[in-house]
């Protein structure tokens, strides 16, 4: 199966997050045909190891599960388009067929396809949970074929409930919907005066949804965070502004960020001037599975992967087939050199 292939494969097969199954028993069978050592652990993640052996272990790990609506495949006007075409069945197919490119590999090549990275990163918390650090690690997220993507701001995802006695909507007692909105706008405050989603090193935050009335209220609230940030100290302060309200931090992940020293990015940074682009290191304001690994394991980490990352998540989820083949050959280059350079210091 060719690399074109494979990837139109995976879209054809829905995988909403928690609905991985189907794609993962594909992989599976695609990864053993390519002359992989594949198998699904207990949490559902897919993982082909390939290589000769005796050597450093490079791990290239990226997710299968999408975000919804599903979106039918295609392929039109040298793209390929269906949900997961950028986020991130892109990757993790470029992966694939790079590392069945380096059968000889001196050392171990790891490929994980994990589950639920988009909701709660179950996939990813297993695998550092329940595997040795590798020697490397690229995380496969969309970038573009001549960006390394050196870190990711954090995230701290939380809900707040209020109840207040019913009354009438003239008694000035503060009403639960009032309640709500003093806590938003007090969350905002909180994070200081200056937020900008846009910013890598400002907090910010989205009120992902809103309700209430007299007696009940409730906010969703994603807050995403730099860098240095003091989680401990905001959730405090977030307690105090609860007013006899419950609080409830759901997820809580620091922000992660990698050197341009770093041996991955140097690789990364060298394929991608080998295939003649000129590599652009970049940090990104959301998450990915870098910040969960990173939690466990303090290895050389950077993240890459072909397609378009304003595409994420939308109806015209899609990717050229050129920069998915040059995202295959760079991946490839990039192992290269990371054997080279981890044998020579292992040495």
């Amino acid at each position: 199966m060719n690399a074109e292939d494979l990837l139109q494969s995976m879209l054809e097969i829905p995988s909403l997050s928690g609905e991985e199954e189907r794609l993962a028993r594909h992989l599976e069978r695609a990864m053993a045909g390519m002359g992989f050592a594949a198998r699904r652990d207990e949490a559902g993640n897919v993982i082909g190891d390939i290589g000769a052996g005796g050597g450093p272990t490079v791990m290239l790990l990226s997710h299968m599960d999408t975000v919804a609506p599903a979106l039918p495949a295609r392929r039109a006007g040298g793209r390929l388009y269906g949900r997961g075409a950028v986020d991130a069945k892109a990757p993790l197919a470029a992966m694939i067929c790079a590392a069945a490119a380096r059968p000889e590999f001196p050392g171990l090549i790891r490929v994980i396809g994990a589950v639920e990275e988009e909701r709660l990163s179950r996939g990813g918390h297993h695998i550092a949970r329940t595997l040795p650090p590798p020697d490397a690690l690229v995380i496969g997220e969309p970038g573009g074929w001549d960006r390394v993507v050196l870190g990711y701001k954090g995230k701290i995802d939380l809900e707040y409930w209020a109840a207040r006695p019913a009354t009438h909507s003239t008694n000035p007692l503060p009403k639960a919907s009032e309640a709500v909105v003093a806590f938003w706008q007090g969350l905002q405050e909180a994070l200081g005066p200056e937020r900008d989603h846009g910013a890598f090193g400002l907090p910010a935050a989205t009120l992902r949804s809103i309700s209430g009335n007299l007696t009940s209220g409730h906010a969703d609230v994603d807050c995403r965070i730099p860098p240095g940030f003091d989680v401990p100290a905001f959730v405090t302060r977030l307690e105090t502004l609860a007013a006899g309200g419950e609080l409830k931090v759901t997820r809580a992940i620091p922000a992660v960020r990698a050197s341009r020293a770093d041996p991955v990015v140097r690789a990364l940074s060298a394929a991608i001037r080998t295939h003649g682009g000129s590599p652009r290191p970049t940090l990104k304001t959301g998450t990915s599975d870098m910040n969960t690994v990173s939690e466990r394991w303090s290895v050389p980490m950077a993240a890459y992967g072909p397609g378009d990352g304003s595409l994420d998540h939308s109806d015209e989820e899609s990717i050229e087939i050129a920069e998915f083949l040059r995202g295959v050959a760079i991946l490839t280059s990039a192992l290269d050199q990371l054997a080279a350079g981890l044998t020579v210091s292992q040495a």
